[in-house]
Order: structure tokens, then C-alpha cells, then sequence
């Protein structure tokens, strides 16, 4: 999620553990905890594309780190908080703080580590979007009439707002599912598995990905409440496996570097209609129904000791836009 929910909900979180006179400092804590998580998206290397991806959401987001992370931001707290709040106090609010980070996180697309070191899974539940005003409005009204009147009441009221459209976003998931499932079966395909995920901003319209026959589909569907599904049928790209279509560079950084992002986007790779050098993210793109990724490795088949360029594609014109709202 975005910085703003993560600070609004680690606030709420922090905010029942609190009594009327810690209600500030215990928003505060809770907040910075929160947002805190994502500082992991400065470590970067220059000469290592790929270690950004890999490490955001990673050790910062992990069950195992909420003690440590906890203690560091109650620690830096205390010594502008002494006076007015405990150490035990501020450590309490941090830590409840923190734990709403990852699980939020997990959510949402893309995935979240929340048990490293232990597994390298990324649990990605996609029932929400990265962004979502609707949600962050609800928990700006709450947690800011908590602190005003200094109760802890209003926490109560943000976490539920916010487990209300967890609730609603699965609904309408497993609604989109049926929906592409249905659609797959009437094109004769049989596919393994559905990536379902929302759309920016809403939990209306939802991108949905699956393979079928050596190819990966997209499809966007449309799982309005008061109206009918709405399918809109994507293209087709075929599915790059490593081991095939790149097995003369095997053991080469090139080809090491293709199998990161192969994990990375879990199997998902395409590449890009417009640029076949681009291996990019077949699961991520500005329209649901669209092959182009949002982002992928430039690909340089002469130079296989180094690591391939990492690029955006982020594609906002008036035409995306025009498109994207039609179908919303």
C-alpha cells in the first residue's frame, strides 16, 4: 500500500493500545512503524538491477523483524518522547504499529515475504489495490477524529473500515475468477492456475492472467455489483522458460539474472510485443487486458557476463487513460 495507509493503519493499530493520555504519541509511533517497512526501497545497487525488486518487501515486511524494527523506532522515539511517555509504552505502540505493515502489504499484488528467512515465498493475497482513496479517505476521517477527541474508539472503527473492503475485495476476486474461469472453458482452455489481481484505485475491475497450452492470456474483467460481468478479452503472449529459450547461456549472469526475475514474477514471463529484446512481468500492466509489462530486463545477448538493464513502462497517455476509464 501506499505510504499515507500504511501510516494511517499502523496509527489505528497503535491506537488500541492505548489509554486517553498516550493517544498522540501512540498515533505517532504506530504510524512511523508502518511506514517505516518500506525504507527498504533504498537499498539499491547500480552495478545489480534486480536487487531492489528482490529486497523490497523482503526482510523489512517479515514477521521475524517486527521485535527488532519495533525496538529501533521506539528507541529513536524515546529520546524526544521521554518526558511525556515510556519507553514500554512507545515500544508497545511500534510494535503494533509494524505488524500491520506486512499483512497489508500481503494484500495487495506483487507478493511480501512475511516469513523469512524461514520460506522465500511471496505471499501475495490481491484483494486490494497498492492505492486506493476510497480506503485511505475512510482512515483519514477515523484515526484524525481519535486523536482530536483522544480516543481509542476511532481505531476500532479504521481497522474495521479497512477488513470491510478485505472482505469486498475477496468477494469480488473470487466473483472474477468464476467469471474468467467460465470464459477460459468457452475458448477450449484448461488452464492451471488464475492470477487474479484489482486494478489501481478500485475493486471493480480486476486483470486476470493464466496459462494455457504454452501461453500466457490476459483477460480483464469487470465484477460490477448493481450490473452484469463485463469480460474483456486481452491477447496472448508465449510463455519464456529459461531453460529452453536461453540454455546456451546457462551459467552466464545473463541467464542467472533471467532466473531471478523468473522468481520474481513467479513463472509469469513474456516478452515485450513492442521490444522482444525486454523479458518483462506478463502479471503487471497499465490495462488489464494488455500483454505489454509494466516493467521487465533488457536483454543483451553480447555482453552475458553483465546484468541486464531494468526498465519501466509506464505508459499514462490520454489514450491508456481513455481506455482504462471505458472499461472501468
Amino acid at each position: 500500500m501506499d505510504p499515507v495507509t500504511h501510516g494511517l493503519t499502523g496509527a489505528a493499530a497503535a491506537l488500541l493500545f492505548s489509554d486517553k493520555e498516550h493517544v498522540r504519541p501512540a498515533a505517532l509511533a504506530g504510524a512511523l512503524s508502518a511506514m517505516s517497512a518500506d525504507l527498504d526501497i533504498f537499498i539499491a545497487s547500480q552495478s545489480d538491477p534486480l536487487l531492489n525488486l528482490e529486497m523490497h518487501r523482503q526482510f523489512t515486511h517479515a514477521f521475524i523483524f517486527i521485535p527488532v524494527g519495533s525496538l529501533l523506532i521506539s528507541a529513536l522515539l524515546f529520546l524526544f518522547l521521554k518526558r511525556t511517555t515510556s519507553f514500554k509504552k512507545l515500544y508497545l505502540f511500534s510494535f503494533a504499529g509494524l505488524c500491520t505493515a506486512g499483512l497489508l502489504d500481503a494484500c495487495t499484488s506483487y507478493g511480501t515475504q512475511l516469513l523469512w528467512p524461514f520460506l522465500d515465498t511471496r505471499i501475495s493475497w490481491s484483494v486490494v489495490s497498492i492505492l486506493d482513496p476510497v480506503i485511505t479517505a475512510g482512515l483519514i476521517l477515523f484515526v484524525l477524529l481519535g486523536v482530536i477527541r483522544k480516543d481509542k474508539r476511532y481505531g476500532i472503527l479504521s481497522l474495521s473500515w479497512i477488513l470491510i473492503f478485505l472482505a469486498y475485495g475477496w468477494f469480488q476476486q473470487n466473483r472474477a475468477e468464476k467469471a474468467a474461469s467460465v470464459f477460459a472453458a468457452e475458448q477450449q482452455h484448461t488452464p492451471t492456475e488464475f492470477v487474479v489481481k484489482p486494478t489501481l484505485g478500485n475493486q471493480l475491475l480486476w486483470r486476470v492472467n493464466y496459462m494455457h497450452n504454452g501461453r500466457i492470456y490476459a483477460i480483464a474483467v469487470r465484477a460490477g455489483i448493481f450490473s452484469d460481468i463485463r469480460i474483456y478479452q486481452g491477447g496472448s503472449s508465449p510463455l519464456i522458460i529459461p531453460e529452453k529459450d536461453f540454455a546456451e547461456y546457462a551459467g552466464t549472469t545473463l541467464f542467472e539474472d533471467i532466473k531471478r526475475f523468473e522468481t520474481l514474477s513467479d513463472g509469469y514471463l513474456v516478452r515485450h510485443p513492442e521490444q522482444p529484446n525486454v523479458i518483462g512481468d506478463a502479471r503487471f500492466s497499465m490495462l488489464p487486458d494488455s500483454m505489454t509489462p509494466l516493467w521487465g530486463i533488457k536483454i543483451n545477448t553480447q555482453e552475458p557476463g553483465q546484468h541486464p538493464e531494468f526498465l519501466y513502462f509506464r505508459d499514462s497517455g490520454p489514450e491508456v487513460r481513455d481506455a482504462y476509464v471505458k472499461m472501468l
